[in-house]
């Protein structure tokens, strides 16, 4: 496999999610691997690699820099952008950052998928005896790979083997002709999922309590006994692999099958990691789509298999409900996001920006309202707080994402618990209060006026001039109308406007200083007849 260079790796994971500050070496330098350095352990001697500074700051990673010159490092990646560059420059080391807030465990797997993303494949013929699995790579970490190694273990233990994920799902399975198999098998591989019963949970307590190959008998007079080993990495459980005994194995098949489900753990965290990397490197395509700095938005729109007519929806949980980790609880609503509307509309592109999570959704729109109430709801349940949605205006090609986009952040403001899903359409009115009071407030000759000599009034003498007047205009200026929303007499409600022209000099009489008055106190003042 050619070597990774630094050049590489910044064309894969470049822009805001890893940042160059100085490379004396040139991007030529080889980058082996990505290490994550805890500042109080010994500085690993680990020529060519990348040292993720955990718990050191980057203002002081000065004296890091010069121990990782000594130990033959690539560089040194900080967190934060006030890295000392002047320090790298003199000491040889390249200095790269990430942004303040990225998890270093998500920087640890990002960095790593982009270095081992050309490794090399295991031939579907390759030993699994004495001269082990080879000192070759391990495929593209796709699980096609894994295919590859179903057969090789089968070859080397013979016995018919499957490769599972911990839910009991078919990942891989050999195709060696000649090995024995059972109905249990067939009917695995037809639904790509184990065949359900009590003795196959208890087969699998017992297996993922084990940690080495386990002999476990036959489920029915029909089936034959297995051989089987968890998959695990890190004390995480990855899956299983399971080698039929049809009275034939080798007699080291333990042994094999052992290192054959390392090597399963090491393909199943690369297919991880490369699914991460191909979502990290989407998620970032899509955030130029959406903020409009996408050089061709086509281009960049078909690559993530959005095509046509589009809408941009938005999720956030409720401003006002107290989350304890916000981070935590962003990150899970965009699995949830994601994971319906894969479910929906197959591969989906939705991205986290600002503890936002975003989807395109696809097609005219007809259902996309449904489809947002749904994931707001279930969204709801799974984090144990209210999810606001906004929906943007149908667009007819990508190139118009970043307004639809602009439009669910506008929705997203003006929701609250009575209105917790909406479409542009349905909000435009409070959307145009909303801009007016931002444009509004950025004029001093538009925030100047009456409005402000009612409310002086109105706090000094503990009346309700302000509202009174906002409900006869929110009435259309009728007298009983007002009077129903004040829930008081008509007479009481015209006895109040007669004192209120009388004490702030306002005319009700002309209908431009009506229009503008009842504008300042909706949009600047925040009142409406609802207001208490």
């Amino acid at each position: 496999m050619d070597t990774c260079t630094l050049g590489d790796l910044l064309d894969v994971v470049g822009g805001p999610a890893l940042r160059l500050h100085t490379a004396p070496a040139g991007l030529a330098a080889p980058v082996t691997e990505a290490v994550l350095h805890d500042g109080g352990t010994p500085l690993p001697r680990q020529p060519g690699a990348l040292l993720l500074a955990v718990g050191v700051r980057a203002a002081d990673a000065g004296p890091l820099l010069e121990a990782a010159a000594e130990a033959g490092l690539t560089g040194v990646v900080v967190r934060g952008a006030d890295g000392p560059a002047a320090v790298a420059e003199a000491h040889g080391t390249a200095l790269l950052s990430v942004p303040e807030d990225a998890p270093w465990h998500r920087v640890h797997l990002l960095l790593a998928s982009a270095i081992a993303a050309r490794p090399a494949a295991v031939p579907a013929d390759a030993g699994l005896g004495d001269g082990g699995l080879g000192d070759g790579g391990l495929g593209d970490g796709g699980l096609g790979d894994l295919f590859a190694l179903a057969d090789a273990i089968a070859t080397a233990t013979g016995g018919a083997t499957a490769i599972e994920d911990p839910r009991q799902r078919l990942l891989a399975y050999s195709a060696v002709p000649g090995q024995p198999v059972d109905e249990d098998r067939r009917q695995g591989i037809l639904g790509r999922q184990v065949p359900a019963s009590a003795e196959n949970t208890e087969q699998y307590r017992r297996l993922f309590a084990a940690d080495r190959p386990v002999r476990l008998p036959a489920l029915t007079g029909t089936d034959l006994p297995r051989l089987a080993m968890p998959v695990r990495a890190g004390g995480e459980t990855l899956g299983s692999v399971w080698v039929i005994d049809g009275g034939g194995l080798a007699p080291d098949a333990e042994a094999t099958l052992a290192q054959g489900a390392a090597t399963a753990a090491l393909l199943l965290l690369r297919a991880r990691a490369a699914r991460e990397l191909a979502r990290h490197r989407g998620g970032e395509l899509l955030r130029r789509l959406l903020d409009g700095t996408a050089d061709d938005p086509a281009t960049a729109a078909a690559r993530l298999g959005v095509t046509g007519p589009a809408r941009v929806a938005a999720f956030t949980p409720d401003a006002a409900a107290s989350v304890p980790d916000a981070e935590r609880t962003a990150l899970r609503l965009l699995d949830v996001v994601r994971l319906q509307c894969e479910a929906r509309y197959g591969r989906q592109a939705c991205v986290l920006l600002a503890g936002v999570v975003y989807a395109v959704l696809p097609g005219p729109g007809e259902r996309h309202r449904s489809l947002a109430e749904d994931i707001a709801a279930r969204a709801g349940q799974a984090l144990r707080v209210p999810v606001r949605a906004a929906l943007g205006e149908v667009v007819p090609d990508p190139a118009g994402l970043a307004d639809s986009r602009a439009d669910a952040d506008l929705v997203l403001r003006v929701l609250d618990a009575d209105r917790p899903v909406a479409e542009a359409d349905e909000v435009r009115a409070r959307v145009a209060l909303l801009r007016l009071a931002e444009l509004m407030a950025e004029h001093r000759e538009l925030t100047a006026g009456s409005w402000q000599r009612v409310l002086a009034y109105d706090a000094e003498h503990g009346t309700a001039y302000a509202r009174t007047l906002v409900c006869w205009f929110d009435a259309g200026c009728d007298m009983a109308g007002a009077a129903r929303l004040l829930a008081v007499h008509p007479n009481t409600c015209r006895y109040r406007l007669r004192q209120l022209q009388r004490h702030t000099g306002v005319d009700l009489d002309d209908p431009d200083e009506r229009l503008v008055l009842w504008l300042q106190l909706r949009t600047l003042a925040g009142l409406s007849a609802a207001t208490p």
